[in-house]
């Protein structure tokens, strides 16, 4: 049986895992632009490997804003390197007081306030389709995040609503109100069009997010990139355990089907 191969998306400390070993690094030419990915080994526990293609949503020196990121060649590539099953990672605001800085949240809807994105690889005329988002990510890859904090010891919230904003401004202290009022959770900016494009394309993606800082209105200061940026590293430890134990889960191959 050929081994597991897992797509992680994610920045700088995410892939830092100690059973991961990145043996080169390769470029994916989509029909919608070139993609630059990492390729390694994780020797699991139980003597199995899996396969990890990385890929860096902001570009390897984080130079691309998120407006500006090319999601659909960014998922085709993907799937181009042969990766089936995906696990997304994100900086994310809390739209909640009670969900603080430092917290990891596994995703199970999201609420598109996206304006200028291409969200779909069917646009073009006569080329009509429709894609259920009822649960717009993958049950079972879920499923196997949740078993895998258990067993790291990580705390994971089994749900949380994105809420998506165009950026790369931060929201108002308004739009947060509103956002929290209309059931969102967690915002950022990355999410859409990614998790449609994956479901689009057939990836099993799922996507964990990390409380960077509380939203605007709710923190008593006004936040800056820097802030988020220095959250994340402080916090990448837990994430970083998460996926470890994840990609052990995978090694085993207990799990159902991979297709959304």
């Amino acid at each position: 049986m050929d081994r597991p191969r897992i797509g992680i998306i994610g920045g700088t400390g995410v892939y830092d895992l100690p059973n991961l070993r990145f043996e080169d690094d390769i470029t994916e030419n989509t029909a919608y632009g070139e993609v630059p990915l990492r390729r390694g080994t994780y020797e699991a526990s139980t003597g199995d490997s899996v396969d990890v293609i990385f890929m860096a949503r902001h570009g390897s020196d984080h130079s691309v804003p998120p407006h500006r990121v090319n999601y659909r060649a960014n998922v085709t590539a993907l799937r181009s390197a042969g990766v089936h099953r995906v696990v997304a990672t994100a900086a994310v605001g809390s739209l909640r007081a009670d969900l603080l800085p430092g917290t990891l949240v596994l995703l199970d809807q999201f609420l598109d306030f996206t304006r200028g994105r291409i969200t779909t690889f069917f646009d073009e005329v006569g080329e009509v389709r429709h894609t259920d988002m009822t649960e717009p990510y993958h049950g079972e890859t879920r499923r196997l995040l949740l078993r895998a904090a258990g067993k790291a010891g990580v705390r994971l919230e089994a749900r949380g609503t994105y809420v998506c904003t165009e950026g790369p401004r931060f929201e108002t202290a308004a739009e947060v109100r509103a956002y929290g009022s209309l059931g969102g959770d967690i915002v950022g900016m990355t999410n859409v069009p990614e998790v449609v494009l994956a479901r689009e394309i057939g990836l099993a993606y799922a996507a964990v997010a990390l409380v960077t800082n509380l939203g605007a209105g709710i923190s008593a200061n006004p936040l800056t990139h820097e802030e988020v940026l220095e959250a994340m590293e402080a916090n990448r430890l837990q994430l970083a355990e998460l996926l470890g134990a994840f990609l052990e889960e995978v090694s085993t191959g207990e799990f159902g089907e991979e297709t959304p």
